[in-house]
């Protein structure tokens, strides 16, 4: 039996032939739906430690009885062969049985590779944080990664489209920071402490709005999330942690520095409120400074190449390096341009002359 995680059958399943494979996921939601001619059919949607998809089961189908009676968080093995359309994965002669014992530790442990990579990304988060100058907010992250760096591990960045996956909001921010570390590089006028830690708590009310339990991939919903949204409640939870910041014995030395604390906190906020960019968008406010505006922009590349990533991976290929088009990108892919790599002759007679002086 072949064993895929739910990222790998994506980027194997095509059109045809179909793929014959086992994957372990957990049941995160299920709906009915009717079809035009009113017959039930249950959208039910899976989830593992890499991603998540969706499979429709119709109601003649066996998977329609066995899902109804399966809770939310049962994880199982789906025996298929696989096909994938602009729609998603299908699979046919679906068999499945429950994951008990040693089978179901490993599937909680999760994706090795995607555990490696996030464990840098959390090391890339914790130095950049431990390196901002500026005692203000070097108190703030460090405040704010001791009291939530658990909950801060297990979000998704979204709950699709882009790094929609347990620890996805990890992965966003780290590559967030070393592209906001590279623009105050390029751009002196940049505030780089301040971009950094704006980095950091951008998307920091995701840890309400795209949380994971202790234990699983399945993302829940919270009546905070719906009701106020990651902006909101990023913004609540800064000014809290700056209240209790403001209150230690430290911040007692910060009254003389410049620029002053409360310029400091509101500069942050902004950063929170302005970085979807458009009110359309649901920015309750306009990027009004150069930090806002990169990050804004740093935000939407990051989640703009991790969205191509994926449709690279998953779409049809259409024609000869054209993939189809995948929501919410607005048309369809042409496959990228390799990098030069010149062959040890030419790369040789490139070679800077050694004898010119």
């Amino acid at each position: 039996m072949t064993f895929f995680t739910i990222s790998a059958l994506k980027e194997q399943a095509g059109e045809q032939p179909p793929i014959a494979a086992a994957v372990d996921c957990e049941l995160q939601s299920r709906s009915q739906r009717q079809t035009k001619a009113g017959k039930p059919y249950l959208v039910i949607t899976f989830a593992d430690a890499t991603g998540s998809f969706n499979l429709n089961a119709w109601s003649d189908a066996p998977m329609f009885e066995a899902a109804q009676g399966m809770p939310d968080g049962t994880v199982v093995r789906l025996d298929a062969e696989w096909t994938q359309n602009q729609y998603g994965l299908n699979g046919a002669n679906i068999s499945w049985e429950r994951l008990t014992g040693e089978d179901l530790e490993a599937f909680y442990a999760g994706d090795a590779a995607t555990a490696e990579k996030q464990r840098r990304d959390w090391e890339t988060i914790t130095t950049f944080a431990a390196g901002v100058k500026d005692p203000r907010l070097h108190a703030l992250a460090k405040r704010f990664i001791d009291d939530l760096g658990p909950k801060f591990r297990r979000a998704a960045a979204a709950r699709k489209n882009h790094h929609a996956r347990r620890g996805g909001l990890v992965e966003h921010v780290a590559q967030m920071m070393r592209m906001a570390d590279l623009a105050a590089s390029a751009y002196p006028q940049l505030n780089r402490d301040l971009l950094l830690i704006g980095v950091l708590f951008h998307d920091c009310g995701k840890l309400w709005e795209n949380q994971y339990p202790e234990r699983g991939f399945a993302q829940g919903y919270t009546l905070h999330g719906e009701m106020l949204g990651h902006i909101p409640l990023g913004i609540e939870l800064v000014n809290k942690l700056w209240r209790d910041v403001a209150e230690s014995p430290v911040a007692k030395d910060w009254l003389p520095l410049e620029p002053a604390s409360e310029s400091v906190r509101l500069h942050l906020l902004h950063l929170i409120a302005s970085h979807h960019g458009d009110y359309q968008f649901g920015s309750p406010a306009l990027p009004r400074t150069p930090e806002a505006i990169a990050l804004h922009h740093i935000d939407n590349l990051d989640a703009k190449l991790e969205m191509m990533k994926d449709a690279y991976a998953n779409a049809n290929e259409i024609s000869v390096g054209i993939y189809e088009k995948q929501f919410p990108l607005p048309a369809n892919l042409v496959a990228p341009l390799p990098a030069f790599d010149a062959p040890p002759l030419i790369a040789a007679e490139n070679e800077p002359a050694t004898d010119l002086f």
